[in-house]
């Protein structure tokens, strides 16, 4: 999920937008273009089609945003969500939460698809003799659209609430978190690959073509995210048993404050190919300097900037120890969104766990079957 738009943070945790709102921007605009009569201008009904868009949105968002609210008083760590069409993906860890809290933030979600289907149900309720079609239309479609993704919650595939009921309900009875997460992952992949593939059916068959992208898209949708998360699964499980000392590089690219950037770009990058670099004072860890810093400056100023002043200072990095899981690591990474992180001892900076060679280990133990 690297890459995709973050909207900031609200309450200290990170809201990234996945890329599905962008064709669900394309999809409800189109809807409601040829769904309403073509008496109304066409960029009358874009407009209306556009608010319909902002109204589900923020629908959506303000769902999540009560969940996470509820996941955090009840003690449970969430550091990042991510917003996809049907809801939020929050990333919480197997140590931030239990089978029952599990259960009761399903519920909650559940519940909350149904209220949201509501509200929007009782406003179309008060507008029907307002005297404004096409807006008391708009409303009563996002009642059903809202409807119809409460409904669709109650699947069995994780990441849907229903997938989250199964998945706790798994895990209190095996104990095994990474297992019953990609047990309930493949079930939401099954599927969203059967809803995605009736739905095409379904449009080829009856040309109907509304009624059969309102099954394949949700359908793609979970496939996709049912899938990152299995891998999420996967590597969890794979990197749990291994060591960050086992798995870092003790060749640290180390440089000093005092060098420029002129220096550094001609001596190393462009020999080594080297992005990123551990800048010490003798092994003391004083900060990080990546490709992305670097790049930040203008080229004429590189000769007359020196490391100290661009670098990522230590007391803003989060660093690991030797005897830390590699699961742990990469939890870390991708919290701060970041590709690498010093190991250290006593204070002393002893190697770098890198993302590629966190990646490169599981590859290869699943090439392996280990």
């Amino acid at each position: 999920m690297r890459g995709l738009p973050n909207l900031g943070q609200i309450f200290g945790i990170r809201i990234r937008l996945h890329y599905t709102w962008s064709i669900a921007f394309i999809l409800i605009v189109a809807a409601v273009v040829t769904q309403f009569p073509e008496v109304y201008p066409l960029w009358q009904r874009m407009i209306v089609g556009i608010g319909g868009y902002l109204l589900f949105f923020i629908a959506i968002s303000i769902r999540e945003l009560v969940l996470t609210l509820l996941a955090i008083s009840k003690g449970i760590s969430v550091k990042r969500v991510t917003l996809f069409v049907f809801g939020g993906v929050p990333q919480i860890t197997r140590e931030g939460t239990v089978p029952v809290l599990e259960l009761l933030l399903a519920a909650a979600g559940l519940l909350s698809n149904l209220l949201i289907a509501g509200m929007f149900y009782g406003v179309h309720v008060v507008l029907v003799n307002a005297g404004n079609i096409m807006i008391e239309g708009l409303i009563q479609w996002l009642a059903f659209i809202c409807f119809m993704l409460a409904l669709f919650h109650f699947v069995p595939g994780f990441p849907l609430d229903g997938g989250r009921v199964l998945r706790a309900i798994l895990w209190r009875a095996t104990g095994n978190y990474d297992r019953v997460t990609r047990i309930a992952s493949w079930t939401g992949r099954g599927i969203g690959l059967l809803l995605f593939v009736g739905g095409i059916l379904l449009l080829i068959i009856t040309q109907q073509w509304f009624v059969g992208i309102l099954l394949a898209f949700p359908g793609w949708v979970l496939q996709s995210a049912a899938a990152q998360s299995h891998r999420q699964a996967v590597v969890g499980e794979v990197l749990e048993g291994i060591m960050a000392g086992s798995i870092m590089s003790k060749e640290c690219p180390f440089v000093t404050q005092q060098l420029t950037l002129g220096q550094l770009v001609r001596d190393c990058i462009l020999v080594t190919g080297q992005r990123y670099f551990v800048v010490v004072d003798g092994v003391q860890l004083q900060g990080i300097v990546t490709m992305r810093s670097i790049k930040s400056i203008p080229k004429e100023r590189w000769d007359s900037t020196r490391i100290g002043e661009i670098m990522t200072p230590a007391s803003e990095l989060r660093t690991a120890h030797p005897e830390q899981t590699a699961r742990s690591v990469l939890e870390q990474m991708d919290e701060l969104e970041t590709n690498q992180m010093p190991v250290l001892e006593d204070d002393k900076v002893i190697g770098i766990v890198t993302r590629d060679s966190l990646i490169r280990t599981v590859k290869a133990r699943a090439e392996l079957h280990i």
